[in-house]
C-alpha cells in the first residue's frame, strides 16, 4: 500500500523541518541569553499604555473597508483583528508586569478559547467533516511547534497552557457536533432538537467533570494545568452555544438596521455589559478572589464587546490590517514570547543593547525592547509559515494513505468478486457435464 503513495509535499515538508530546526536554535539562544535582568524589575504601567496607544494609532491608520452585500458578524478579518489586539495586550502585560490588568487578561484568554468552540462549531455544523484529516490538521496546527519548543528547550508544556486548552476545546467541539450529526442522521431528530440535546450532553459532561472531585484528575499533569483548565472550564462550551444561535444574533443585530437609534442602543447595551462586569468583578485586585468567579461571568464583557464592534453594517465591514497581521501569528507569538521577547522561560528581560538593563535609561530600554520585538515578530511569522507547511503536507499525506487504503480495499473486493464468479461458472459447468440439472 505505502509503495503506491505519491506524497507530493515531501520536499516541502523536509524543507519546513530544516527551517523549524533553525527557529528552535534561535529560540534556544534567546532563552539562554547571557545578559538579562528579572522581569519584575521591568514593572512599568506607563510604558504599557504608551505602547498600546501607539498600536491604536497604527490600527486606525491601517483600517481597510471591504463592502459586502450580506452582513457578516465577526468575519474572519475581524476575528484576526480581535485576536491581534488581545495578543498584544497579553504580551505587553507580561513584559511590563502590569499586575492590575490581570482580570482583563483572563477575559482575553477566555475569548481565545471561546473562539475555539465558536469557530469549530460553525465549521463542523456546516461541513460534517469529522475525518481523520481534519483531526490531524488541527492537532498539528495547535500542537506541533509548541511541543517541539517544549522538548528542545526542556520546558514543561504547562508554560504554554493555552495550547492544551485549545486542543481540548477543539476535540470537545468536534465530539459535540458529531453527536448532533448522529442524532440527526441516524436517530431522525430535526436540526434544533439534535443540537440542543448534543450541547446539553456536552454541558452535563462538563459539569460532572469540573464540578466534582473528578477534576482532580488534572493534577496528574500538574497543578498549573489543574488551575488553568478550571478557570476556562466552560469557555469552549459557551463558544459552541454561541455558534448555535449566531444566525439568530445576526438576524436581530442592529447591523441589519440603518437606524442610528438601533445602532446606538446596541452600543449602549454592550457598554453596560462591560461596565457591569467591571464594577461587579473586574475591579477585584486579588486574583485568588476573582479566579473562582471567572468561569461563570467571562462571557459578559465578551458579549458586550461583540455588540459594540458589530453595531453597524460599516463596522462589520472594516478591520485594522496591523492588528489582523498580529492576529494571524497569535500561536507563535504566544509561545515564542517566553524565549525571544523575554528569556529564561519568561522570567527575565534580555539585554541586547549595552546599558539597557534595569538601571538603564528609558530610551535605551525602549530601543532594546524594539530590537527584541522586531526579531520576535519576524521569528513568529516565520514559525507560522513553516508550521502551516508542515500541517498541509502531513494532512495531504494522511489523505493519500487513506485513499490508498480505500483503493486497496476496493481492489481486494473486486478480486474476490471475480474469483467467486469464476468458481461459480466452473461449478455450473461441472454439474451440467455430469448430466444433472443445475440446482
Amino acid at each position: 500500500m505505502f509503495s503506491k503513495i505519491q506524497w507530493k509535499g515531501r520536499n516541502e515538508f523536509l524543507l519546513a523541518q530544516i527551517q523549524i530546526a533553525v527557529i528552535l536554535g534561535i529560540a534556544h539562544i534567546g532563552n539562554n541569553w547571557p545578559k538579562s535582568y528579572p522581569r519584575n524589575d521591568n514593572h512599568d504601567p506607563k510604558m504599557f499604555w504608551v505602547i498600546c496607544a501607539i498600536f491604536l494609532v497604527a490600527a486606525l491608520a491601517t483600517i481597510q473597508h471591504e463592502k459586502k452585500e450580506r452582513v457578516a458578524l465577526l468575519s474572519r478579518a475581524q476575528t484576526e483583528e480581535w485576536k491581534g489586539w488581545m495578543q498584544l495586550a497579553f504580551i505587553l502585560y507580561h513584559y511590563y508586569r502590569v499586575y492590575y490588568v490581570y482580570n482583563e487578561i483572563r477575559v482575553f484568554v477566555s475569548a481565545y478559547v471561546w473562539m475555539t468552540g465558536f469557530g469549530n462549531f460553525l465549521y463542523f455544523d456546516k461541513t460534517r467533516d469529522f475525518t481523520l484529516d481534519r483531526m490531524v490538521s488541527m492537532w498539528l496546527r495547535i500542537n506541533y511547534f509548541p511541543l517541539l519548543l517544549s522538548y528542545f528547550l526542556n520546558v514543561p508544556i504547562e508554560l504554554y497552557y493555552v495550547v492544551p486548552l485549545h486542543t481540548v476545546g477543539f476535540f470537545v467541539t468536534m465530539a459535540t457536533c458529531f453527536i448532533a450529526h448522529t442524532l440527526e442522521k441516524n436517530v431522525g431528530m430535526s436540526y434544533w432538537p439534535s443540537r440542543i440535546v448534543a450541547i446539553s450532553i456536552s454541558l452535563l459532561v462538563h459539569v460532572v467533570f469540573y464540578e466534582t472531585s473528578a477534576v482532580d484528575f488534572l493534577l496528574n499533569f500538574s497543578k498549573e494545568i489543574h488551575l488553568r483548565f478550571q478557570i476556562d472550564k466552560y469557555s469552549a462550551w459557551v463558544g459552541i452555544l454561541s455558534g448555535l444561535f449566531w444566525k439568530k444574533f445576526t438576524e436581530y443585530s442592529s447591523a441589519q438596521s440603518e437606524s442610528p437609534l438601533a445602532q446606538w442602543g446596541q452600543r449602549l447595551v454592550g457598554s453596560f455589559l462591560i461596565a457591569f462586569w467591571w464594577y461587579g468583578f473586574g475591579f477585584m485586585t486579588d486574583k485568588l478572589q476573582y479566579n473562582p468567579k471567572h468561569p461563570y461571568i467571562f462571557f459578559i464583557p465578551i458579549a458586550g464587546w461583540l455588540m459594540i464592534r458589530n453595531s453597524s453594517r460599516y463596522l462589520t465591514q472594516i478591520h485594522a490590517y496591523a492588528l489582523e497581521f498580529f492576529g494571524r501569528i497569535t500561536l507563535e507569538t504566544y509561545v515564542l514570547q517566553f524565549h525571544v521577547f523575554m528569556c529564561q522561560n519568561v522570567q527575565q528581560i534580555p539585554v541586547v543593547i549595552p546599558g539597557s538593563d534595569a538601571e538603564g535609561s528609558l530610551g535605551l530600554k525602549t530601543a532594546n525592547m524594539l530590537l527584541c520585538g522586531t526579531l520576535f515578530v519576524a521569528l513568529a511569522w516565520w514559525a507560522r509559515k513553516v508550521t502551516v507547511s508542515t500541517q498541509t503536507t502531513v494532512t495531504d499525506l494522511v489523505k493519500e494513505i487513506r485513499k490508498a487504503g480505500t483503493h486497496e480495499h476496493a481492489n481486494e473486493e473486486a478480486e474476490s468478486f471475480v474469483k467467486s464468479e469464476v468458481e461459480m461458472k466452473h461449478l455450473t459447468k461441472v454439474e451440467t457435464n455430469s448430466g444433472g440439472e443445475v440446482v
